[in-house]
């Protein structure tokens, strides 16, 4: 204590800032020593005090110490919270000193965490009686130009966004405004603006849910596009610091994929009419850039509106101005990359004009705009990489001799990044038109093979990850054979490239063994120890100790272990750095996702590729491989946790077919389990299923959630119920709990963060595209949940009914088709177990038929058909075949443009003529039904169709007799290629029905 108040009496004197803060720091040491001992004493009363001294100085050192106590040890204000608000309220509006307020700011932020919102209602409405006052200290320092201070106000309304949402949402609609008029005044330096939509994109992230209840989405979208326009001579993907525009560029980015189309795509589109037509170059490069970045929030909506969006992208591509044209080219590759098959079909007028982009732009490399136009050969090899992986092999064969020649030129050129761009764009062309990239294979071999050794700068490195990708994209294309002799010398590079210091590269080695494990299968095995050593190498990386430096006024925290985005690492002496880079960036480049944990993602996408494809020669290296993937499940990062559920799931699944192939019998339907696993299975099964429940509850990333639900279902599509008996017991009702609580929006990832469940109303009516991924992945596992149970199912369709019959229901076209569809799939999943829900099911599906959107009517047609086959509430199913066929008859006599609703009308009619032969006018809706044979789009209905057919000729029937002339080269057709038109048995069905037909000619 005599130490400590020495100390702390001569620091209320020293005059030098970074002093008295290091002091404060000891005093926050000692204090923490103090309270250890039982010996807190009198110094928070103390503190209070000089917080409150005449003397500037003295407040400034006693309201510092105060944040630095509450940074550590903030529980111990718990009891004192309101003469420590009381203290701050008049702190934070200190007259003389932006110190005060400032630091006030930082001790708020702390205290804010102690604060329980639910019990301390008085405390709550202190803190935000605060937040005016915060938001006036951060108008004072930017009006001051202070900088560091200004930075430091910024970041702790970014902590407050992390914390329990009550603390902000009585404000957080001014301050979402304050935020937005910030960004969009230029008189203001350009800094601040940044920190504002650096804001307001954390705030869209973190509460999307009470952004779009505010509907300021549009606003936020128009101010962004605006912004947009000072990009200047700047480009928009340069790696160089944050600016306004590109930070704009972000928002809208962010905006997309978390608003629905309604607040931000839509006004955007009705928004950039008038901005790709104006005289500025800088509008219409804004126009072009905003859209880019918000196709990959919205791909599903965009892709609706492409007939408005491709004139103007074509437009721009001609435009006089070099940046307008890079912009729009750049607009072709995002679309291209989320639109790949949309796009793909308008080659015809895209193609030519990225390749007269090119050809301009390779004519005046050497004029005055050089620099520009190297630009655009590299943004024209771009978005050609991107839109020819959406074209149909045979489309992208017609330009493999215009295009290849004049990419395969710039092998050569001096600047490695138009290199790299050449070769990517090689390699999307060899892998879209396969075969017919033939002629130019052996030369792009010997073109590119001189890049794969190279080394010697970080240039070099990334040209080998680009070459490495080419051909691991041009081996699927000319097939194992043709490509056996580079496979040696290629992994022998990739597995060198480990231990280049080179995260890219390394990455590019694991995407390469995963082309290779599906080009060569079983026969890839000789590859297998290597490949494993080095994956398994890459998930033991330790991420605890990452070395970290530190600017001058840092340097107390020297050799101390400190958090940092959720990363423990160690501080080390910039005068020790090995590498001699600058300490700032070090710093600045710090983030939440290390480069060890993004490699560690892919290695293990990569995992179950390898796995997958290699099959039994993979089972030597299995349970080590589970032993060091499972505990990756819980991991920090996403994109990890998401990447090793679903390995792991993709492994149960490769097992689960290796004993298959072993002689285990195939699964059935229902528990208890008609098929007994294995007792590898068993084990494995349930690892892996616990660990799913243990994250899937829990879970906040909604990607991780959906590929969940993705792997959850397609897991028991292929292996059945037996997944679902643990060493607990039987996991269905958790599963359903999980899958209930997406479907009514109530699961975490579908919450804002600090939000409580339920806290903020009902979940908002509209979604954006990933969250309703959420749902519709959700879904679909409902569905493959009643393919495993079979009719056991129906106790369990009581639960799901509601939520499901709701969306069948929504304003939404997307949700509407999304339900029925799994209306349909559930019941003919669960059988004769859907005859008490016939009613009300037959009348959402008949209701349906009438739809306005062409997918809801044909899965309507889908349920209808298998709702008819499966029940057996004849009675009522019979008193609805007169509206059935009455709704169908358009459809089938209509323009016939919609195939797959052609294709399920089809199957529905043949599943009622089956069920009930004699209560369907055969000889007047037969020969209609023969005349959209064969289907065209869903083969799976071929099954309906077929086996109705067959089992009519069985009868007797005259009418399909009759038509046995017509028949005949429908039967010739379905059973020809491509095989997958008919199951094994159906095939053998007709197959007989042929041989018989014949015999009788």
């Amino acid at each position: 204590p005599q130490i400590r108040n020495q100390l702390l009496q001569s620091t209320l004197n020293e005059e030098n800032t970074l002093v008295r803060h290091s002091s404060a720091r000891v005093i926050t040491a000692i204090a923490k020593i103090d309270l250890e001992d039982g010996e807190w004493a009198d110094l928070p009363g103390y503190l209070q005090q000089a917080a409150t001294s005449p003397t500037v100085r003295h407040r400034e050192v006693g309201v510092y110490i105060i944040y630095t106590l509450l940074e550590t040890m903030s529980d111990m204000f718990s009891d004192n919270l309101s003469a420590m608000f009381t203290l701050f309220g008049k702190t934070i509006q200190d007259p003389e000193s932006v110190e005060v307020r400032i630091n006030t700011m930082l001790a708020l932020s702390e205290l804010a965490m102690v604060v329980d919102t639910d019990e301390d209602v008085q405390s709550l409405k202190a803190f935000q009686n605060a937040i005016p006052h915060m938001v006036t200290v951060l108008k004072q320092t930017i009006e001051a130009e202070d900088e560091a201070h200004t930075v430091q106000a910024f970041e702790v309304f970014q902590k407050l966004l992390g914390y329990d949402a009550a603390l902000l949402n009585r404000h957080f609609g001014d301050l979402m405004q304050f935020m937005i008029d910030m960004a969009s005044n230029t008189d203001i330096d350009e800094a601040a603006r940044t920190q504002a939509l650096l804001f307001l994109m954390q705030a869209v992230r973190c509460r999307k849910l009470k952004v779009q209840g505010l509907r300021i989405g549009e606003q936020l979208t128009i101010k962004a596009l605006k912004i947009v326009t000072e990009m200047g001579d700047m480009s928009s993907d340069d790696d160089e610091d944050a600016t306004p525009a590109r930070s704009a560029l972000g928002l809208l980015d962010i905006l997309s994929g978390s608003l629905p189309p309604s607040q931000v795509v839509v006004p955007l589109l009705k928004a950039i009419g008038p901005y790709v037509t104006n005289q500025n170059p800088e509008f219409r490069r804004a126009g072009i850039l905003a859209l880019g970045m918000c196709v990959e929030g919205a791909p599903d909506f965009i892709a609706t509106q492409l007939k408005e969006i491709l004139p103007m992208v074509l437009h721009l591509l001609e435009d006089p101005d070099v940046r307008v044209r890079s912009a729009a080219l750049n607009g072709v590759a995002r679309l291209s990359d989320d639109l790949a098959e949309d796009m793909g079909k308008e080659h015809a007028r895209l193609i030519p004009a990225l390749v007269k982009n090119y050809d301009m732009a390779l004519g005046n490399l050497q004029g005055p705009h050089g620099e520009e136009s190297l630009g655009i050969v590299k943004a024209s090899c771009m978005a050609v990489d991107s839109l020819i992986e959406g074209l149909d092999p045979e489309d992208a064969a017609r330009y493999v001799q215009e295009l290849v020649p004049r990419f395969s030129h710039l092998f050569e050129h001096p600047d490695f990044k138009i290199k790299a761009a050449a070769v990517g764009a090689v390699g999307s062309i060899a892998s879209a038109c396969e075969g017919a990239f033939m002629p130019y294979f052996a030369a792009t071999m010997q073109a590119l093979g001189p890049y794969i050794p190279i080394k010697d700068s970080k240039d070099e490195l990334d040209l080998r990850g680009a070459v490495c990708d080419t051909m691991g994209k041009i081996a699927p294309a000319v097939g194992a054979v043709a490509f056996e002799p580079y496979v040696r010398p290629l992994m022998e590079a990739s597995e060198e490239a480990l231990h280049l210091d080179h995260p890219r590269l390394r990455e590019t080695s694991y995407i390469l063994w995963s082309t290779m494990a599906k080009v060569y299968e079983e026969h890839f095995a000789p590859y297998l120890d290597g490949v494993v050593k080095g994956l398994h190498e890459c998930l033991q990386q330790d991420e605890t100790k990452l070395d970290v430096e530190l600017a001058e006024e840092a340097k107390q925290l020297l050799g101390q272990d400190v958090v940092i985005a959720g990363q423990k690492m160690k501080v080390a002496d910039a005068e020790n750095d090995i590498d001699g880079e600058d300490d700032e960036d070090d710093w600045d480049d710090l983030g939440a996702i290390t480069d060890v944990a993004m490699e560690k993602e892919i290695a293990i996408e990569v995992v179950g590729d390898v796995l997958t494809h290699s099959r039994g020669k993979f089972l030597p290296y299995f349970q080590k491989t589970v032993e060091i993937i499972l505990p990756l499940v819980e991991h920090q990062y996403e994109g990890v946790r998401k990447s090793a559920i679903g390995t792991l799931w993709r492994g149960y699944a490769c097992l689960w077919s290796l004993a298959e192939g072993n002689g285990m019998e195939k699964w059935k339907p229902g528990i208890p389990l008609q098929v007994q696993p294995t007792e590898d299975l068993a084990k494995l099964g349930n690892l892996v299923m616990t660990a799913t429940l243990a994250v899937w509850q829990e879970e906040t990333d909604r990607g991780t959630v959906t590929d969940i639900n993705r792997s959850l279902a397609a897991t028991l599509k292929l292996c059945g119920p037996a997944i679902l008996i643990t060493e607990n017991g039987i996991a269905v009702p958790e599963i359903t709990n999980q899958l209930l609580s997406i479907l009514t929006k109530r699961h975490p990832c579908q919450q804002d963060l600090g939000e409580g469940d339920g806290e903020d109303g009902d979940a908002p009516e509209e979604s954006s595209e990933y969250d309703w991924l959420v749902i519709e992945t959700a879904m679909d596992t409902v569905t493959c949940l009643a393919a495993a149970l079979g009719e056991s199912f129906g106790e369990l369709w009581k639960v799901f009914e509601k939520p499901v019959l709701k969306y069948a229901s929504s304003q939404e076209r997307y949700e509407r088709s999304s339900a029925v569809g799994t209306i349909a799939e559930c019941a003919g999943n669960m059988g004769s177990a859907v005859t008490p829900y016939t009613a009300g099911l037959l009348k959402v599906a008949i209701h349906r038929l009438g739809d306005e959107d062409p997918e809801t009517k044909s899965n309507a047609a889908y349920a209808t058909g298998l709702i008819c086959e499966k029940s057996t509430a004849d009675a009522i199913v019979l008193k609805n075949y007169n509206t059935i066929f009455a709704k169908l008859e358009p459809v089938i006599t209509g323009d016939r443009k919609e195939a797959r609703l052609l294709d399920n009308s089809a199957g529905c009619v043949s599943r009622m003529i089956a069920r009930h032969p004699d209560h369907v006018p055969i000889a007047e809706v037969l020969p209609r039904l023969v005349d959209l044979l064969p289907l065209k789009e869903d083969w799976e209905e071929n099954e309906a169709v077929f086996r109705m057919i067959v089992g009519l000729y069985q009868r007797g029937d005259k009418t399909v007799q009759a038509l046995t002339g017509r028949l005949l080269p429908v039967f010739e057709k379905v059973l020809g290629p491509p095989e997958e038109q008919l199951s094994d048995e159906t095939r053998g069905l007709v197959g007989e029905l042929v041989t018989y037909l014949q015999s009788k000619q």
